[in-house]
């Protein structure tokens, strides 16, 4: 930057810096905390907006990090406020997390809006925390820097590497088909989450956090430094010493974000094989940025983009794994011209020299691009007359000859009647049916949680049977795997097609063709839709109806509709 702000400049200056009444509150509310007026006066007030909780295990280690992030702005010359924000702990708020994700976007801009914040750290990584918190800091555009919460240590049962998320589907899936025990169960319960931080396989919040770093918001490694390791520590401090800077700078998201770094944040969910709600979420940033980033730019980018990540669900190895392979830094180097390296971070570098000759320890974990897992990127798209607003496929996690498949459908109207019926013995299905599942998209469930990856029919398991067909308007875990459609837009609760859906129906997935069909003719469809009833709404007041009334589809990134644009409201008045 050529120009730096003067501390007349400072947005902080209008609360502490001028000769009024309201200032002298300010200023002496300040000194009541026990500051002295050199600590404040004429420096950069940063606001660290902390989503630690003690119901959230992935940020456990929060409070300790702001303090360390304190360290650095105190060194830089700053002033830190801690500001605590709405903890989005992924396995216990329910409905769903995606439910209140714009909830906390939404008191993130206005946390920084209200009070007298020059720039601010935000730290969180727990899946929607990540979206959620750089969608408000975007739309209020002050200096931005993530601090990653990091992923957690590899599980561990009896000498077996246990990946969080993926592990459980795996073996819960054997004790249902009788293949280990209930004490070995309990044994996996113990040992499949050894430490604070967020899942350690490559699941939304590494994904996210690994989105935030190449769209320029996170300190160069950052996203994949594993929460217990003393490296993270030292994130935690550059991060606060270098938000300082960023302020005197004037470099905000706006002189950061660019269709250049949205196309790359989806370069590296591809190369990644990374999870699926990343495609809501860079849709939603992009827009908050004034980007307009659709469905066929994911469709187009996965095309060209081989999945060179071998981390599970996708592939073999774990967050701790990449961390000692080189990191992200590594992994975004080895993509080479497909990565933009044009682009600007929050260093004040471009993307290009971040990550510069980033060397490779473990080649089989980040792949070269001659020898990827897969030669397409891990995530598809696809359209049809059950999905006209577009449908999400993992690929890279799915079973291959599946992604060709006609099945009759067996549905399930809600995940009450799918628990009731899946495991009768009388219930018609071989591996060969479709289940289809509805009232699970962003209205439906409400709030679109991840019941996508239906679990199996038990007596399938009994026969061996370890994947089929299953489709909703429902998202699911990064950390899943399976032949699972995801998305469908719109949703049935709204009256998309995937209402219209009977028993034993002929529904035809083909990935090569992007295809996603029900084989059923136009005037049928029509005679249904006639008679098709909408459901009433699950809340009467409060955020629920707020979300009710506001939410838009997956395909435009289940934003509220009066968010979902770029443009700052302007700075409160200081009477």
């Amino acid at each position: 930057m050529t120009t730096r702000k003067k501390p007349t400049d400072l947005r902080s200056h209008r609360w502490y810096g001028v000769d009024t009444l309201r200032a002298f509150g300010h200023r002496s509310r300040t000194l009541q905390i026990g500051f002295t007026r050199e600590e404040f006066a004429g420096k950069p007030v940063i606001a660290l907006v902390n989503t630690w909780s003690d119901i959230n295990p992935c940020h456990t280690h929060l409070r300790q990090r702001a303090e360390e992030v304190k360290r650095g702005i105190w060194q830089a010359g700053g002033f830190p406020v801690e500001i605590p924000a709405l903890t989005l702990s992924e396995m216990f708020q329910k409905p769903t997390t995606m439910m209140y994700r714009n909830l906390l976007a939404m008191e993130t801009e206005e946390i920084l809006r209200s009070y007298p914040a020059d720039g601010c750290v935000l730290l969180g990584g727990c899946d929607k925390t990540v979206p959620a918190l750089l969608m408000g800091a975007i739309s209020m555009d002050l200096p931005t820097i993530f601090m990653p919460a990091g992923p957690m240590l590899r599980g561990n049962w009896r000498g077996k590497t246990l990946g969080s998320g993926s592990d459980v589907w795996k073996y819960h899936t054997e004790l249902r088909a009788g293949n280990i025990t209930q004490q070995d169960w309990d044994e996996i319960e113990g040992g499949i989450a050894r430490s604070f931080g967020t899942c350690m396989t490559f699941g939304t919040a590494s994904t996210m956090a690994c989105i935030a770093e190449v769209l320029g918001l996170i300190l160069p490694g950052g996203a994949t430094i594993p929460s217990p390791d003393s490296n993270h520590v030292r994130l935690a401090t550059l991060s606060g010493k270098r938000i300082v800077e960023m302020v005197w700078e004037d470099l905000k998201p706006s002189d950061i974000l660019s269709r250049a770094s949205f196309e790359n944040a989806i370069r590296v969910m591809m190369a990644g094989g990374g999870s699926t709600n990343a495609v809501i979420h860079i849709v939603a940033l992009a827009r908050r940025a004034g980007i307009d980033i659709s469905l066929a730019d994911f469709d187009r980018i996965s095309r060209t983009t081989p999945v060179t990540l071998n981390l599970r669900p996708s592939g073999q190895y774990l967050m701790e794994d990449l961390f000692y392979a080189g990191g992200s830094e590594a992994f975004f180097s080895s993509l080479g011209d497909l990565l933009q390296g044009d682009v600007m971070t929050c260093t004040g570098r471009t993307l290009g020299e971040n990550i510069a000759n980033a060397p490779i320890h473990l080649p089989d974990v980040i792949r070269p691009l001659t020898e990827p897992l897969e030669k397409e990127g891990g995530v598809a798209i696809l359209y049809g007359n059950l999905a006209p607003g577009g449908a999400v496929i993992k690929t890279s996690a799915a079973t291959p000859g599946l992604l060709t498949h006609t099945g009759p459908a067996v549905v399930f109207d809600d995940y009450n009647e799918l628990e009731r019926r899946l495991d009768d013995p009388d219930l018609v299905v071989d591996e060969n049916s479709v289940l289809v599942l509805r009232s699970a998209g962003p209205q439906g469930g409400p709030g679109m949680p991840e019941w996508g990856m239906l679990p199996l029919p038990k007596k399938l398991l009994e026969r061996g049977v370890r994947d089929m067909l299953r489709i909703s308007d429902a998202r699911m875990s990064g950390t899943s795997y399976g032949t699972v459609v995801l998305h469908i837009s719109p949703e049935s609760f709204v009256g998309g097609p995937l209402a219209l859906v009977r028993e034993g129906d002929l529904i035809t997935l083909d990935v090569p063709g992007r295809k996603l069909q029900l084989e059923v003719s136009d005037e049928e469809l029509a005679e249904r839709r006639a008679a098709w009833q909408a459901p009433a709404r699950k809340y009467g007041r409060g955020y629920g109806e707020l979300y009710a009334q506001h939410v838009e589809q997956a395909e435009h990134g289940c934003d509220f509709d009066f968010l979902a644009r770029d443009g700052r409201t302007a700075d409160p008045e200081i009477h």
